[in-house]
């Protein structure tokens, strides 16, 4: 038998049709042999019981003691308690019910009808709705426009409002914390309603907080009266809530199909709960990202979308997959150092950035296309004899495929139909739902994030130090300091790096009061406060 035989008799064998959901799956080109097959297939069934057990509300995130729900949100029948149905049931009305207000005018802002909305958030709560935002946006048709606050950069938040321009009067915010907490998102709220004071509008009457109840957020939300206050629960981690209300009532205010985001999601669960794992999508891609890293993450994903709409993908998948699985510890305490490593752009545009490399260069990467049928709604245009420019980006993948295939790079290779609410609700639960068997499989916790929780506890002791120090040359006008002086008078030792960063920083802003003198060494540099 050819080489080119044995590759398409390998190719029907493992490119697999999944018709309820109009998604293909073709991992015929990961160089797998059938006994690896069949053992990772053993450890993908042991993975979907456990699954079972997930879904049914057992406690999965041990150390904070939460259940983990977000499959229950696209079908709130499978919830373990009524009181919880009726939770997931409601809020999806609540947010039915707010949009209907906003579009007809019966709620509005103090210059007319709302034309564009802010979204004040970080992580889950704003890569989420900036993917399915631009994935699914109908530019000049969408009643409401996007803008997203998703740092605590300044300088971003000033370009976001050079946007918004003089429209704060028909601008509606939607601020999304959990805890209300989160000070990425708590700096974002009030530099935007400092600008809203500044444009003279009342911030109360243009805001609704996603939050939990009880929180910092929902206190301020009842305190000032905003228009509408929806859920978080403790249930729902960030990178998985796309679909509650921190997804929902932006892409539904946006104009988006969210019953059908919800619907693509419910039927891709179903698929995704098969034991019969050649049909089950997401065990399969789970067995395939096992093996190209050899269980322990040995290899980076390289997500390549051949379609501008998914160019967020990546991203979206970025905190989906790195934050559920680089986790240092196994379920039993062990030291294993896990994750899988996630990047990507966007075809053809890759085949000019980094496709190189990964052709001829390190074979440290497997790469999943995403390939998607339809190329526009409408007839295209004939660029040559024949041909159009959808023929080109299919011509560019397939050319790609192949190269990467010749040199020995694993690919995988998920098809769609097109780019729709219910392909986005796919596409969302399959990634959810392979990332859970994935971290089974490799007998990890995908549901908690303890190196997240480190970086902000290190960023607050930072800026405590900074008050610090601000305070100390406040109090000291005109004298000067050498980052040693600062650190013996402060009491802080062995922080010298952050004391010289700290400085450097505030005398980097005029309206602080620092001055930076001195040479090029930072034992030589001095700071004072100028006023």
């Amino acid at each position: 038998m050819t080489i080119a035989n044995e590759s398409w008799m390998r190719f029907q064998r493992y490119m697999l049709q999944f018709d309820k959901i109009n998604l293909a799956l073709d991992i015929s080109k990961v160089d797998f042999e059938n006994e690896d097959f069949e053992l990772l297939r053993e450890r993908a069934i042991d993975a979907l019981k456990l699954m079972q057990q997930l879904e049914k509300g057992e406690i999965a995130n041990p150390d904070e003691n939460r259940m983990v729900g977000h499959y229950w949100l696209r079908n709130s029948d499978l919830a373990p308690s009524k009181e919880l149905k009726t939770a997931i049931d409601g809020t999806l009305d609540q947010i039915n019910q707010f949009v209907q207000k906003v579009h007809s005018g019966d709620v509005e802002g103090v210059h007319g009808r709302f034309e564009k909305i802010l979204i004040i958030g970080i992580g889950g709560s704003a890569l989420g709705p900036q993917f399915v935002s631009a994935s699914l946006e109908k530019p000049g048709l969408d009643p409401i426009k996007p803008f997203f606050f998703d740092n605590t950069d300044p300088d971003g938040m000033d370009q976001v409002l050079g946007h918004l321009g003089e429209s704060l009067g028909k601008t509606l915010s939607i601020v999304i914390s959990k805890s209300g907490g989160t000070k990425e998102t708590r700096n974002g709220m009030l530099e935007a309603k400092q600008a809203y004071q500044k444009a003279g509008v009342d911030f109360s009457r243009h805001v609704v907080a996603i939050t939990s109840e009880g929180s910092q957020l929902d206190k301020i939300a009842k305190e000032e009266a905003w228009l509408e206050i929806f859920p978080m629960w403790d249930w729902i981690g960030g990178r998985t809530s796309e679909l509650s209300a921190v997804g929902l009532l932006p892409a539904a205010l946006q104009g988006i199909d969210i019953r059908a985001m919800l619907e693509g999601a419910k039927d891709c669960d179903e698929a995704t709960r098969s034991m019969d794992i050649n049909s089950n999508p997401a065990a399969l891609l789970a067995m395939m990202w096992h093996h190209c890293g050899s269980g322990k993450g040995d290899k980076a994903m390289v997500v390549l979308p051949y379609k501008d709409r998914l160019q967020l993908f990546s991203k979206y998948l970025q905190q989906l997959v790195m934050e559920s699985l680089g986790k240092s510890k196994d379920l039993e305490g062990n030291t294993v150092e896990q994750g899988i490593a996630v990047y990507g752009n966007k075809g053809s545009t890759d085949q000019h950035a980094y496709i190189q490399q990964l052709r001829d260069g390190r074979n440290d990467f497997f790469a999943t296309f995403i390939e998607v049928l339809k190329d526009r709604k409408g007839t295209s245009l004939e660029v040559e004899r024949g041909v159009t420019s959808g023929d080109y980006l299919n011509g560019f993948f397939l050319g790609t495929r192949k190269a990467l295939y010749d040199n020995k790079r694993d690919t995988i290779t998920i098809t769609i139909d097109e780019v729709s609410p219910r392909t986005i609700g796919i596409l969302i639960a399959l990634y959810e739902r392979a990332v859970g068997l994935y971290a089974s499989m490799i007998h990890i916790n995908a549901y908690h994030q303890p190196g997240v929780e480190a970086g902000k506890k290190a960023a607050g002791e930072v800026i405590r130090r900074q008050v610090k120090i601000l305070d100390y040359l406040m109090e000291n006008p005109g004298t000067k300091y050498t980052v040693e002086a600062l650190d013996q008078a402060l009491g802080d030792h062995e922080v010298q790096e952050d004391i010289f960063k700290i400085c450097q920083h505030l005398a980097a802003n005029p309206s602080r009061g620092i001055q930076k003198e001195g040479g090029n060494s930072p034992s030589d540099v001095r700071f004072s406060f100028k006023g």
